[in-house]
């Protein structure tokens, strides 16, 4: 099977070709930006400028039978563009649906989507997880990029008969794991003092990136998958108290976390301009993985506190002692 990888120098990407790779059923091309990036031997590597509205796939689709499109411009913590909803657009609406339509021209057969739990919103009742198929709530410019893709994805595919797979993950961890993920290591494996010890009534669900690509590769193949949107995650959902102690565990220093009320948390973040982050850190995200059990018979196969294992020693094996 002749697999097309986007964003293949990436967190995902990177992890998803390392275990295609191991497979010799599997024929892989890594589309980058970056050429100097390394991937195992036999994947074929076509460095791209940008994948937008004027890229030109040439003659890579002709043979393709999946494409796994994982490129994307990504949620920024602190946006810097004058227009963030048109820079998300470009890549994340215009460029996919130009490749998912070039695709489509040369024939490949399934196109696998690698979009956002933003989709559906940014927070659930702790008795009510988002499920794959309820209606979207973006509720910012990366969000709502990811929708108008979907959306656009779905015309196309009704248009053409090119399969589409959507998968919307929460946040992703794993091994060389960056962005907020990688600032509670750091907390952590310095010994601060944390003020989170009474966040624990909240769930959050998390999905580790082994646990992810198992997901995607189980979409490349099964025949249940098309035309479908799947939600992912380990399947455990933390609170944010749980989720520092599992980790400090892993890092072996245990969280040192004292007991500041929630609504003063909530209060401190507001006065500093910082409530998104305290949405992240006090609130509730949780996603129902049932659809991908029932239909496609997925589960994780890696538990929570293996992944977080894995990803403390990929911390500190990049860390100075």
């Amino acid at each position: 099977m002749n697999v097309v990888v986007t964003g293949a120098a990436g967190f995902v990407g990177g992890a998803l070709l390392e275990q295609l790779a191991r497979d010799p059923g599997f024929s892989l091309t890594a589309v980058v930006r970056l050429t100097q990036s390394t991937f195992p031997a036999g994947v074929r590597v076509l460095a791209v400028s940008d994948i937008d509205r004027s890229l030109d796939c040439g003659g890579m689709l002709l043979s393709c039978d999946v494409v796994v499109h994982l490129a994307a411009r990504v949620h920024v913590m602190r946006e810097r563009s004058g227009d963030p909803l048109a820079a998300f657009r470009r890549v994340n609406v215009e460029g996919t649906l130009n490749l998912a339509r070039q695709a489509a021209a040369a024939g490949v057969r399934r196109f696998i989507y690698l979009s956002s739990i933003k989709v559906n919103g940014e927070s659930t009742p702790l008795d009510r997880p988002f499920t794959a198929d309820q209606a979207a709530n973006p509720l910012d410019a990366y969000g709502l990029s990811k929708w108008e893709a979907e959306v656009g994805l779905r015309e196309i595919s009704a248009a053409t008969g090119m399969e589409v797979v959507v998968i919307r993950p929460p946040l992703v961890y794993g091994s060389r794991v960056r962005g907020n993920f990688l600032a509670m290591m750091k907390w952590l494996h310095k010994g601060a003092i944390l003020p989170f010890g009474a966040v624990e009534q909240n769930r959050r669900s998390f999905v580790s990136v082994r646990n992810l690509v198992d997901l995607i590769i189980t979409c490349i193949t099964h025949p249940r998958a098309c035309g479908q949107i799947f939600l992912v995650s380990d399947g455990e959902d933390l609170s944010t108290a749980e989720l520092l102690k599992r980790l400090g565990c892993a890092l072996g220093r245990p969280a040192r976390l004292i007991a500041v009320p929630v609504p003063l948390l909530a209060a401190g973040a507001r006065l500093v301009g910082r409530s998104d982050l305290a949405g992240r850190l006090l609130g509730s995200l949780r996603v129902d993985i049932s659809k991908a059990r029932d239909l496609i018979g997925w589960l994780p196969p890696f538990t929570v506190d293996s992944e977080l294992a894995e990803t403390a020693r990929g911390y500190l094996s990049d860390s100075p002692s």
